[in-house]
């Protein structure tokens, strides 16, 4: 089971972080901008290459100390295929340092559509005799606006090539509860709903500890719905995002995990990117300042959890 394999990395390294891959031009330190654009000009393969060079660095700075990172595939998008190839090169570094990789593409698509989607992220194409993969993250973030037709596809695909998904459920900016508070006809927020869905779609894919292969997405920045929600998804993995800079507290996120200190992995992006802007010291020393902003963090949640143990 795909979070099987997460949630051991994140007890093996007792660290339940995942850092993202968002790396906005200006978050890359000027001494690769500058060497990139001198060989490729100001253009998008100069960009995504840039990129490129930066999340390689990161990489390697991180791998020992986290269980995963999560690309946010707008920010490659951005730079065209270029940036895409790119996307590319990084799920499978990351993947070749042992990483867990969350694709954050939100996808959401019903029939043949959203097919696709599960084939290109999570499952295969068959191209004459040929079987090949495309960008094959672990597991993929996914919008559930369309129903349980819109998620079927890639729960087929977590079943064949052992993968997850993260749906969609309570998020973490300020606008979310103009939908997802809204009460259904039952009288359940939409994000109780969706909580329920999440539980439902799972059950067919439990692993080893509890969990299925149907995880959720839960701001650390409403932390009362937090708690509501890990109390209601007992066999739901939540990937929690809001921490710090949209101002999630590691106190609040506490909540996000079961009793064992475990069920949750807690994003930070542009903390970790940017750490290097706020250390003093010289640029070329941005990846040894997102290693250290990684510990802090993870010393940080480890003071308000329990030790991380997996329960079979």
């Amino acid at each position: 089971m795909s979070f099987d394999r997460l949630l051991e990395a994140i007890a093996e390294k007792q660290a339940p972080v995942v850092v993202g891959l968002d790396p906005a031009l200006s978050y890359i330190p000027e001494f690769i901008r500058k060497e990139v654009y001198a060989r490729l000009g100001e253009t998008l393969e100069a960009a995504a290459e840039a990129v490129w060079i930066y999340n390689r660095g990161l990489i390697d700075a991180l791998y020992d100390v986290i269980p995963a990172v999560k690309p946010q595939y707008a920010y490659y998008e951005q730079f065209g295929w270029q940036g895409m190839r790119t996307l590319a090169q990084t799920i499978g570094y990351a993947k070749s340092k042992g990483l867990f990789v969350i694709g954050d593409g939100k996808r959401n698509d019903i029939g043949s559509t959203m097919e696709a989607y599960a084939n290109a992220h999570l499952g295969t194409i068959q191209v004459g005799t040929q079987v090949h993969t495309a960008f094959d993250v672990d597991a993929l973030t996914v919008n559930a606006y369309l129903g349980t037709d819109g998620v079927e596809p890639v729960l087929k695909a977590c079943a064949a090539r052992d993968k997850g998904i993260f749906v969609l459920c309570k998020t973490s900016n300020p606008s979310a509860g103009e939908l997802q508070d809204v009460p259904a006809t039952d009288g359940r927020p939409v994000y109780a709903v969706l909580g329920d869905l999440c539980e439902r779609w799972g059950s067919g894919q439990i692993g080893r500890y509890g969990y299925s292969a149907v995880g959720a997405v839960v701001g650390a920045t409403y932390p009362q719905q937090l708690e509501e929600l890990r109390a209601r998804m007992k066999a739901t993995v939540f990937l929690v995002p809001g921490y710090g800079a949209q101002g999630g507290k590691a106190s609040d996120i506490a909540l996000a995990f079961d009793e064992n200190g475990c069920g949750a992995i807690v994003n930070s992006s542009r903390a970790v990117l940017c750490a290097w802007q706020k250390s003093g010291g010289p640029e070329e020393d941005y990846a040894a300042a997102a290693r250290a902003e990684a510990q802090r963090m993870i010393a940080e949640i480890r003071s308000f959890i329990p030790k991380i143990t997996l329960r079979i």
